[in-house]
This record gives structure tokens, C-alpha cells and sequence, in this order.
């Protein structure tokens, strides 16, 4: 039995004590776990999460800063997180839903020992953007059945998530689970809070979107979204009545950032499949997040809203 060599070696070998390599696959824990294309299948499907593996295989490097000549991720990272980057160098880290890679160059770079791992084959969009870090392992798995054990990493990083899972409040203590005493741990949810917002208007038609044939919903987008985001555009920029009026049509409209109009049209086609094409999407409340928090025991945290809703920050208690 040989120790892993022949990928990343070191932040699974941290995340799975008494881990080794057999060829195709790693025994760990009495279990043999295949390896394919330099990727840890604990699952081997898409499950629930299909319509995200077919989002990143269709927009890949939209959304990865050095793709799309911006800082938006980083800077996302940073204002949610509070993190210090430059001090993360040597922890093992574990990011939770890293769909095509955004967040995982980010983390990357601080030169912690990463663990990246998505729910579907999304993860391989995410190998293949981060490719040339030697630090980060990429796993395909499911937040609420993480192979690993209970206290193991530094921070975890969960992102863009737990929201499209069928029980946030599980995925919580599933992150918490795997956080050493003393450890960092942030993530973030849609928030509910009963007031209207332009992004809400994916619910007035996902019972519909969520039955359609998903490659009819991509193609309808496709060809509607470019046409109707000036349009758009105009309704949202309208004081006061601009937020009313758009919360009717969905278009996840991104006119205030520093895109080009085209990467501004990919990313609306891109996000409001996002919005109308996922199985789950459920939203919890700042005090349902405060909750979880107190519940399991932790004094030092933070709840707030963010750019994507709800933002939760805490240190575990030792």
C-alpha cells in the first residue's frame, strides 16, 4: 500500500488520517473510494444538484476573476468572510460547494492545504479551473454525508450552498461537524424576509421553471435574456418603483458591475438559470441562522445580510 503521491497528496492525507492510494482508488476507513480524472468520487451522480453540473459545464470561467478581468470574487471573499488570506498559509481548509471554482482560486491562494468538493461533476469544472495549484484536492461528495471526521479542519468555507440543499439548518451542523474547536467557519443563505426584491421573482415562476425540460429552459433564456435586459435594466434603475416592478419577470441583472455588456449578458443568462432551475431553494431567516449558532454552542459569531442574502460567521467553541 502506497501513500498518495500521484495528486495533491497533502490536504486529503490531513483530511483522511490513514488514507493510501491503490492505483484507481484511496482505501480510507475500510472503504475503497474510486479516483477519476485526478478527482475523489464518494458519490458518482449528479442527484438533485444536475441542473448546477449543467450551469458550470455551460458558463465555466464566467465568474473566476482572472477569466473576467475583475476582483469581484476576492473582494466578495474578503467583505464576507473577514478573513486575514495572507494568514492562512499551512491550514487545512475545506471548501463545501465549490461549483465551477471561483472561491477556490481565492482560497488557493493563501497557500492553505484545500479540500474542494461539490455535490455533482460540477467539481470537475472546478479541477480543471484550478489546475495549476498544488495545494487543493477536489472530491465529489455530499455536504450532508461528508466522509470526513468529526473536528478536522481549520476553517470551512461553504458559499452559494447550503440554500440548494433539502435542509439548510442540516448543512449547518454538518459544517460544523468537521470544524476543529477554535476553528473559523463562514457560509451563506437567501434570506426570508418577506419584503420584496427583485431577486424574488424566481418564486412566483419556479413551480413552473423547476418542471421544465432544463436544456428548453437554458435555450429559452438564451434567447429571451439578451433581448429583455436593457429592458431590464431601465425598469430596476427607477427609484423606489423600480424594485416593484422588477420582481415580476425574472433577470438576474448585474448592470452595476464592472463587466463588459457582453460578460453582463452571459452572466444574467447564467444566474437566472441559476435562480429558476435548481431543485431546492430555501431561504431561512437571520434568526433561524442565530439559532443554529446558539444551538450549537457558539459565543463568538456573526449574523448579517450580505450580497447573497443571510452571511453567518462564527468561531467554534473549544
Amino acid at each position: 500500500m502506497t501513500t498518495i503521491t500521484d495528486f495533491t497528496a497533502r490536504p486529503l492525507e490531513r483530511a483522511l488520517p490513514g488514507v493510501a492510494l491503490r492505483g484507481d482508488s484511496l482505501a480510507w476507513n475500510g472503504r475503497e473510494i474510486p479516483i477519476r480524472g485526478g478527482i475523489v468520487r464518494f458519490r458518482d451522480d449528479d442527484g438533485y444538484n444536475a441542473p448546477f453540473a449543467q450551469q458550470w459545464k455551460a458558463f465555466a470561467r464566467e465568474q473566476i476573476d482572472a477569466a473576467n478581468g475583475t476582483g469581484i470574487t476576492r473582494a466578495r471573499v474578503l467583505r464576507e468572510t473577514g478573513w486575514a488570506l495572507d494568514r492562512m498559509a499551512g491550514e487545512l481548509v475545506l471548501e463545501a460547494g465549490c461549483g465551477a471554482g471561483r472561491f477556490t482560486q481565492i482560497l488557493a491562494e493563501t497557500g492553505a492545504d484545500l479540500v474542494s468538493f461539490d455535490y455533482s461533476s460540477a467539481v470537475e469544472v472546478a479541477a480543471e479551473n484550478n489546475a495549476r495549484f498544488e495545494n487543493v484536492a477536489f472530491a465529489q461528495a455530499d455536504l450532508l454525508d461528508m466522509p470526513f471526521p468529526d473536528g478536522v479542519f481549520d476553517r470551512v468555507f461553504c458559499h452559494g450552498v447550503i440554500q440548494h440543499t433539502p435542509d439548510p439548518a442540516a448543512a449547518f451542523r454538518a459544517l460544523d461537524r468537521v470544524l476543529k474547536p477554535g476553528g473559523l467557519l463562514s457560509f451563506d443563505v437567501y434570506l426570508k424576509d418577506g419584503s420584496v426584491q427583485v431577486w424574488k421573482a424566481k418564486y412566483l415562476w419556479r413551480p413552473i421553471t423547476t418542471r421544465m425540460d432544463r436544456d428548453r429552459l437554458l435555450s429559452f433564456l438564451q434567447w429571451f435574456i439578451p433581448k429583455w435586459l436593457p429592458i431590464d435594466t431601465a425598469i430596476k434603475r427607477i427609484p423606489v418603483l423600480g424594485r416593484y416592478l422588477g420582481s415580476v419577470v425574472p433577470c438576474m441583472n448585474y448592470y452595476y458591475l464592472p463587466l463588459s455588456k457582453a460578460q453582463k449578458v452571459r452572466w444574467a443568462i447564467m444566474d437566472t438559470f441559476d435562480a429558476l432551475a435548481p431543485a431546492y431553494d430555501n431561504p431561512v431567516t437571520l434568526e433561524e441562522v442565530r439559532q443554529w449558532f446558539q444551538s450549537a454552542g457558539y459565543e463568538r459569531f456573526e449574523v448579517r445580510e450580505g450580497g447573497n442574502g443571510v452571511v453567518g460567521n462564527g468561531v467554534k467553541p473549544r
